[in-house]
This record gives C-alpha cells, structure tokens and sequence, in this order.
C-alpha cells in the first residue's frame, strides 16, 4: 500500500509542475483534465502526508525518551507520544477509504424519478412532500433543480414527477435514496382519526451522456400529441408534448412540461438515455456475487429503505437502523445526517470486503 501512496505522491507533484507550465495550460482541456485529477488526489496526498508526519514524530519522541530528560518535560514527550499513537490507527483507515475505487458516476448530476405507489391520494400528497424534501436538500447543497416531467393528481400531490437535480457530486449524496419510502400518517380525508400507510418509489439515476450510451435514434419512436393539465394556453392548445418510445427495450418516456415541442424532446430522451443506462448498471450489479454486494449499496427499486411515521415524529432508514425524531426538518431537505451515515456504512462494508480479500 505505501509503495502505491508514494507513487501517489510523485504523480500529485508532477501534476502540479504540469498544470503551472504555460504550454499546458494553453490546452484548456488538457489543463482542465489534468486540475481535475490534481483535485482527486489532493485528500490522499495530504492524509498520507498527515500519517507519515505522525510516524516520524512518534520515532522522534522514543529517540528524545532515550536521552537524559528532566520529569517534567519527559512526561511532555510521554504525553505527545501517546497521542500521536493513538493517531496512527484511525488515519490508516482514512487512507485506506480514500483508496477505495470509486464509484464512476458520483461526479455525475441525477434524473430523480418519484412515483406515488400503494395508497391512492395519500401516496401522491406524500410524493410531493419527498419531492419538495429534495428540492430543499438540493438549495441546502448549492444544487440547481430542473423540473422534466409531472403528472398531478388534482388534491394538490404527485402521481409521478421527475426532475433533474444538477451540481458537484450529486450522485454519491443521492444514490442511496432509491427504493421504496413509506409514510404513517393520519390522511386529512379520514374522520375516524386512523393511521394510513402509504408508499411511494424513488429512483435516483445518474445523468447518461452520449458516451455512456448509445442511442440509436433508429430504435427510437417519436410521437407528439397535445399536452393536458395544468398549464398555459400554448401547452394546452398545441401538439408540443412528446414520447420517446424505445422499441428494443419497450421503454416509455413522455414529456409535456415545456412549451416547446424541441425542449420536450430533449428533455425525453435525456431521461431514456438514463433509464437505459440505469438498467445496464443494475444487469452488472446483479452479476456480482452475493458477498460482494454492500449492505447499502444503490438500492433496490422494490426494497422498502425508510418509514416517515407523522404520529411519533420520527424517521427510520432500515437498511443501517438509524432513527430519528425530527421529522419536520428532514422533510425541509435537512437530510445530511442520514446520507453521511449511509455513506459512512457503505465505505466501511466496502473496506471489509476489501480487506478480507
């Protein structure tokens, strides 16, 4: 491992004499490319650095114990010593992390996809309230959010919607949220005063560039068809909703939010390619073996993954059996806590799994 970091180091050094050289940086995608893995391997370097600057002061506090010291300075060094061996430990677990191969797509912006499920008009008013949570989240993070789709259930909620959410590392905070939520609560229309459970899906797919997949726009069946629901007079009164049909696959995507016929187009097939794309990562992930999936890993769409019960407050992930008793902030987007946990617990399976190899 430590042959590899300084490797690491060497490479963060002459990246750095590269990106100051005036002839590569006239190559803006050269220099631009090469800040980018300058930046990646800035943690490593300086947590390598941190333990080695830690090893040799523990080395320097056994050579000064070796020397004729007053009490009260030796019991300094003493001191000093032992915190930096209390150290060592926990900083080889932080390079260890950081050397773990990361996941391709956590640069990538997301096509989030929520659907209300079993429960009728409560599911929908839930699946306004979880896109509103993201929304929330997302201006808590600097994020920009795109609305793509949405299909209204009348009462004020969502049947579907989906939106793009855009920004640094958006998938490798969201990808864990994909699965099945559920929701507790006692619906407004109930006049008996008795809890409901309802469910909606979430599905958090990474951004698909052209490179990622081809599309071939011959597998492709456009059709456009006059947009209904809410919206302005052009919306209603022209044939500028469209739906991308992708005939190998049977995949649907239909998108009328826009006013213009071209936007809806895009905006379609940005969301075809990302379902494709989702659905040759999840062929790869299901041809892993069973000890190497993680116990977060990205979800399974059928997977119940949290319950929001509005009696007792509370919020319950029950993939790490993490409970919360703030309901009311986490729906306002305040969902770090839980993300950094998912995280956290998804490294250190990982590391495991690496380490046992």
């Amino acid at each position: 491992m430590f042959d590899q970091l300084d490797d690491l180091v060497q490479k963060f050094e002459d990246i750095g004499e590269m990106i100051s050289d005036p002839m590569v940086i006239a190559d803006q995608e050269r220099w631009q490319k090469l800040m980018k893995e300058h930046s990646d391997l800035r943690p490593i370097v300086e947590k390598y650095i941190e333990y080695k600057d830690t090893l040799a002061a523990i080395d320097d506090a056994l050579m000064m114990l070796e020397e004729k010291l007053d009490d009260d300075f030796r019991e300094l060094v003493k001191e000093e010593l032992n915190e930096n061996k209390k150290r060592v430990e926990p900083l080889e677990n932080e390079i260890k992390l950081l050397l773990l191969p990361k996941d391709p797509n956590d640069e990538k912006n997301v096509i989030v996809e929520i659907r209300g499920g079993a429960g009728g008009d409560e599911a929908a008013l839930f699946a306004a309230d979880l896109y509103r949570m993201y929304n929330r989240y997302a201006e808590r993070c600097k994020w920009k959010t795109e609305l793509m789709e949405v299909n209204e259930s009348g009462i004020g909620g969502f049947k579907e919607v989906i939106f793009m959410i855009k920004g640094q590392g958006v998938y490798s905070k969201l990808k864990y949220e994909s699965g099945v939520h559920r929701v507790q609560r006692i619906p407004s229309t109930e006049s008996g005063g008795r809890i409901h459970t309802s469910t909606v899906t979430v599905a958090v797919l990474p951004e698909a560039e052209e490179v990622d997949v081809e599309l071939n726009m011959n597998d492709v069946r456009i059709d456009v068809f006059r947009a209904s629901g809410n919206g302005g007079q052009c919306v209603n009164t022209t044939d500028s909703a469209v739906r991308a049909t992708h005939i190998p696959t049977g995949l649907v995507v239909s998108c009328q939010d826009e006013k213009s016929q071209l936007k809806n187009k895009e905006k379609a097939l940005k969301v075809l390619r990302a379902r494709l794309y989702d659905m040759e990562q999840a062929k790869q992930h299901a041809e892993m073996a069973a000890e190497k999936k993680s116990q977060v890993g990205t979800g399974d769409r059928s997977e119940r993954i949290r319950t929001y019960n509005f009696p007792q407050g509370r919020v319950t992930d029950h993939r790490i059996g993490l409970t919360l008793h703030r309901l009311d902030s986490i729906l306002d987007g305040d969902i770090e806590e839980i993300i950094s946990t998912l995280t956290t617990v998804d490294q250190t399976e990982k590391l495991k799994l690496v380490t046992n190899e």
